[in-house]
């Protein structure tokens, strides 16, 4: 999904401090929303920094659970049993995004199941603005890492939430990473959300000098 292309600057150019930005991931039984589905939603609202809001909720995926994901994740059969099925959960979670930028780490698969569980219960698509962490941590962080996986970036980072193939442990450690990385990105001018929406596609390298670095010194790092 391109995070501009259904947000219009001309309506709208607001500080990072006045964005309100919804974190969120999901958890499925595969890694196609054609094959697979959700079995696990969790997102939080942010303002300037500080949560407003959380959402979590098991999912009915309608099928069994695959056991490597049950071992993966910890969520097995019997916990998503009575669970609501994509069709309700997501409209949910649809509610507490409203206009807000909405923000995940490789985004694009957690839209995608998104996507088509809205397509399910016949309403539209998400058009709301969109920042992939991963995209940033790119642009940003690359050469300071020895990888972009968010449990990586989280220990270097030593971000206080860590991913743990749960839905709202995993967007909140995303939110603690967006933060870090807004932190960085203005150092070198990147005030506005239309500066950060772009940030991912600038071709002018970073300096690193101009930001300093993100990451600490290894010998520091905790366990991932």
């Amino acid at each position: 999904m391109d995070c501009l292309a259904s947000w219009d600057p001309v309506v709208s150019d607001p500080f990072l401090y006045d964005v309100r930005f919804v974190v969120l991931d999901v958890e499925t039984t595969g890694g196609s929303p054609d094959e697979a589905s959700l079995i696990e939603i969790g997102a939080a609202a942010f303002l300037a920094g500080e949560e407003l809001a959380s959402f979590e909720t098991f999912v009915d995926p309608g099928t069994e659970i695959p056991p490597f994901v049950s071992e993966l994740t910890g969520i097995t059969d019997d916990m998503v049993r009575a669970a609501p099925s994509p069709q309700i959960a997501v409209p949910q979670l649809v509610s507490l995004i409203g206009d807000a930028v909405v923000v995940g780490h490789n985004v694009a698969f957690d839209l995608g199941f998104l996507d088509a569980a809205l397509a399910g219960c016949g309403r539209p698509p998400l058009t709301n603005a969109v920042v992939d962490t991963l995209a940033l941590a790119r642009r940003l962080v690359r050469d300071e890492v020895p990888d972009c996986a968010l449990g990586t970036l989280a220990a270097v980072l030593r971000l206080a939430h860590r991913p743990a193939h749960r839905a709202l442990a995993d967007a909140l450690a995303t939110a603690d990473l967006l933060h870090r990385l807004i932190e960085g990105a203005t150092g070198y001018g990147v005030l506005r959300l239309s500066e950060l929406l772009a940030l991912p596609y600038r071709l002018a390298p970073i300096p690193v000098s101009a930001a300093g670095s993100l990451a600490v010194a290894p010998a520091t790092l905790a366990p991932a």
